[in-house]
């Protein structure tokens, strides 16, 4: 169990507003500069986009904050990362959810629209690999993932440990996700993703692929697994679908363990990616800056604590004994 060094937030409330990517980019038709953007810049709005991979847990950022600062209004966009990146670099808004830092390229664009940039690390979130509910193959390597993206492996019985002996798909949610970026530099030496591998177009639309057909490895962030309207993943076992075992290694050094949070704080869990949040707000003082801290301070932190994700603040691990 993990615990936040301060007390259990007591707002779970559900809220979101997200709105597909088609109606955020027309939303923001003409907005370039940040001469332009102060022209529908409001106050009260705190428009962010937020990588679709982290939709469960930063609606609950949202609601809690939205009913903290009542005057706010609450504009989350759930979009994929590569999306994310563009509406915040090309000035369409002023806060980002994603899991990389601006590189040198767009911080110097940034800066040469008389902006700057605030960035922090807010969480290390996982990756989950599922299978079929019932399937007898759960236990993967990174090699064996390495293999699958490169095209090198396209069959079950090609992995280390398989029961299976047909034809083999991996699923993702869409091209240009964090998913697929980590993937591709993490595992393909930042080539392109190959062989039996498909864009599902979202993270439910993963976990459903994978319920309804055989022979489907899926790969969402490890927060969807959470069934709606719960605040924490209590059991992987009683889920839908099986939560597959995974190591860094294949020989004596292995170590097959699912993405618990206990699991990614120690780094025992090798699919794990940071999660920053960029604010380049043009104004001292904000609501939408507002909310860039409270993902930085003791209540953001708390909401991330009880999620499957992992805090940026010191956490304590603590053995419970159960009767």
């Amino acid at each position: 169990m993990l615990v936040s060094g301060a007390k259990k937030s007591d707002m779970k409330k559900f809220f979101t507003n997200a709105l597909c990517l088609v109606a955020t980019l027309l939303g923001f038709t003409g907005c370039g500069s940040s001469t332009q953007s102060s022209n529908w810049l409001s106050e009260y709005e705190v428009k962010v986009a937020i990588d679709e991979t982290f939709a469960p847990v930063m609606s609950e950022e949202a609601s809690t904050y939205g009913l903290i600062n009542v005057e706010a209004t609450m504009l989350p966009y759930y979009v994929s990362e590569d999306s994310a990146m563009h509406l915040l670099v090309n000035d369409s808004l002023f806060l980002a959810i994603v899991t990389r830092p601006l590189n040198e390229k767009e911080e110097n664009y940034i800066k040469g629209t008389g902006r700057s940039a605030l960035q922090a690390k807010i969480a290390t979130d996982a990756f989950a690999l599922v299978v079929r509910a019932g399937s007898a193959d759960t236990l993967f390597t990174l090699d064996d993932l390495r293999g699958i993206v490169t095209g090198k492996i396209t069959r079950w019985e090609q992995l280390s440990h398989s029961h299976s002996t047909s034809e083999l798909k991996l699923v993702f949610d869409n091209s240009g996700s964090s998913t697929v970026r980590f993937m591709r530099d993490s595992l393909c030496e930042g080539k392109p993703l190959a062989g039996n591998v498909f864009a599902q177009g979202s993270s439910e639309a993963v976990i459903e692929a994978v319920k309804n057909k055989k022979g489907i490895i899926g790969v969402v962030g490890v927060d969807w697994l959470r069934a709606k309207g719960d605040s924490t993943l209590k059991d992987f076992n009683s889920l839908d679908v099986t939560v597959a075992r995974v190591s860094r290694y294949a020989d004596e050094r292995s170590n097959y363990c699912r993405p618990w949070q206990l699991y990614i704080a120690r780094n025992d869990y090798p699919l794990t990616r940071s999660v920053y949040a960029i604010c380049t707000d043009p104004r001292s003082k904000s609501l939408l800056k507002n909310f860039y801290f409270f993902l930085k301070g003791d209540r953001g932190q708390r909401i991330i604590c009880n999620s499957q994700m992992v805090p940026n603040t010191p956490v304590y691990v603590y053995q419970v004994k159960l009767k």
